[in-house]
């Protein structure tokens, strides 16, 4: 009888809903933040920390790695411990661990920091989905309050190269990592009070040795990829992949085998979800390998201060907000898979433009992409994210959001994984100068670095030389990516067929 009337108490429209919906807006900040401003202070740390190239990709995926492992795990036990209440710590520890970032010394010390802060991010993203689920019951309030979500996280991605454009003329790079401290504090302080606590009635056991099988499958099948990508077959990838797979398939059998699993493959029966989910990954690792290297193109091979290269990313943002705001009524005006594919479809077409890119690329039609990449993502992830939650009972919204947000950094770090060897290894290809350094061959801001101790004639042509092969990488990466978008864009037009939006599917 209790649980019923806690049960008809849910149901009941939340006076202060909207206001707690500007917490959790503040944690997709936090992470969306730190994501962006990675990418612009990757030339300064380069400079710095004098990272090989394998070691600056590692920088730029150790947080998605780690992230993609945990996410399942930390989205069911939100969803047993309380969803607000891992919130709250999880945003005090990526605060916290910040710090660590922001004063890394050395570049594994940095690959150490960025593993620390995915194990406190794991916690942030499944347990703002779930909670959305849980405080809007409405279908259509649903769907808006999803939209002001992912309009944060783009608002994020705006915000941050901008304020860390700012720091980075200012101050040193490790800077750009401090101002999660404030968003923190504030989220921290405010979300105790206005968030409402939510879990499973009924959890069971967080069962660790499932944590631990996940957490070994991800990580070892994710690496394998990495290193077969960058440095093609060695004994030590198979062996981190034989491994991988062995936990992912003991994980799978343990979650049937138990009564009470911390995944539910039982979600997966659901078309609408299982193909939101692909749709996610696929398209994040289409983009992400190309977004990671466009701060350093806009800095290294165009010349922009730091400033200007965060201002010139704002288009994708822009078109990001602005679709995510419209997607709820886009898809329930036309149809789930129009908007989704629409999206996907857009995306493509943009990259594909992207593979003309040269050295002298004008900004008209850097900023046009953007814009349209932007508008792509922002239709298609507020649509499948909406998917993904109502098609699960509410119970399981944590775990259901660790899914998706698992989706989403599985493949950006697959991403840089992949399209990023492929920039790395045609950029290391380059003809050289006599004498010139082996470092200059592994980074752009190598190069760069060499050539302040050559002649000015051999450094001229070096640079150049660096930069033009820097420039076909790209190009490259563009064309596998805009192959995967266009690809998935046709796969989400057949897997989503049928799926709606306006049904509530309150469990």
């Amino acid at each position: 009888m209790t649980q019923q009337i806690a049960h008809n108490d849910e149901l009941v429209a939340r006076p202060g809903r909207w206001l707690a919906l500007g917490v959790l807006v503040l944690a997709v900040l936090l992470v969306a933040v730190d994501a962006t401003v990675l990418g612009l202070a990757t030339p300064f740390l380069t400079e710095d920390l004098k990272p090989s190239g394998t070691q600056l990709l590692w920088i730029g995926d150790a947080y998605s790695f780690v992230l993609a492992g945990l996410l399942v795990s930390m989205g069911s036990l939100g969803d047993r411990i309380g969803r607000k209440r891992i919130l709250l710590i999880g945003a005090t520890a990526f605060g916290a661990i910040s710090v660590l970032n922001a004063y890394a010394n050395s570049a594994e010390l940095m690959i150490a920091a960025r593993a620390l802060l995915g194990v406190a991010g794991a916690t942030l993203m499944p347990a703002t989905l779930a909670l959305i689920r849980n405080l809007f019951h409405d279908p259509r309030e649903r769907s808006l309050a999803i939209g002001i979500w992912g309009a944060a996280a783009s608002a994020g991605m705006a915000v941050g190269p901008i304020v860390g454009g700012v720091l980075l003329e200012n101050f040193w790079w490790g800077s750009v990592f401090l101002i999660n401290l404030p968003v923190m504090a504030v989220l921290v302080v405010v979300g105790a009070k206005l968030l409402p606590e939510s879990r499973n009635p009924e959890p069971g056991p967080w069962d660790l040795a499932s944590v631990v099988l996940s957490m070994v499958g991800m990580i070892g099948v994710v690496y394998a990829i990495k290193e077969f990508a960058a440095h093609g077959f060695g004994w030590l990838a198979v062996a981190a992949g034989v491994v991988g797979l062995l936990a992912l398939y003991g994980f799978v059998r343990r979650q049937r085998r138990l009564p009470i699993p911390l995944l539910d493959l039982r979600l997966f029966r659901s078309r609408g979800f299982s193909s939101a989910v692909l749709a996610d990954l696929l398209t994040i690792l289409g983009l992400s390998g190309l977004i990671f290297f466009l701060s350093q193109y806009l800095q290294l091979v165009q010349g922009r201060r730091p400033i200007e290269a965060g201002l010139a990313e704002l288009p994708a943002a822009i078109g990001a907000v602005a679709a995510g705001l419209l997607a709820g009524r886009a898809a329930r005006r036309f149809s789930v898979r129009a908007v989704v594919a629409g999206g996907l479809a857009a995306i493509g077409l943009a990259l594909a433009a992207l593979t003309t890119i040269s050295t002298t690329t004008g900004y008209p039609l850097l900023g046009a992409a953007l814009l349209v990449v932007g508008a792509g993502a922002g239709f298609s992830f507020t649509v499948t994210a909406d998917v993904i939650l109502t098609a699960v009972p509410k119970e399981q919204a944590g775990a259901a959001s660790a899914v998706s947000e698992t989706a989403y950094e599985l493949g950006a770090a697959l991403g840089i994984a992949l399209l990023g060897s492929i920039v790395t290894g045609i950029y290391r290809g380059f003809h050289s100068p006599a004498g010139t350094p082996a470092a200059a061959h592994e980074s752009l801001g190598g190069a760069f670095e060499a050539a302040a101790n050559l002649p000015p004639q051999a450094a001229a042509a070096l640079v150049d030389a660096a930069r033009e092969s820097f420039t076909n990488g790209i190009a490259n990466a563009a064309g596998v990516g805009a192959f995967v978008l266009l690809a998935t864009a046709v796969a989400a037009w057949f897997l989503l067929r049928g799926q709606e939006l306006n049904v509530g599917n309150e469990h």
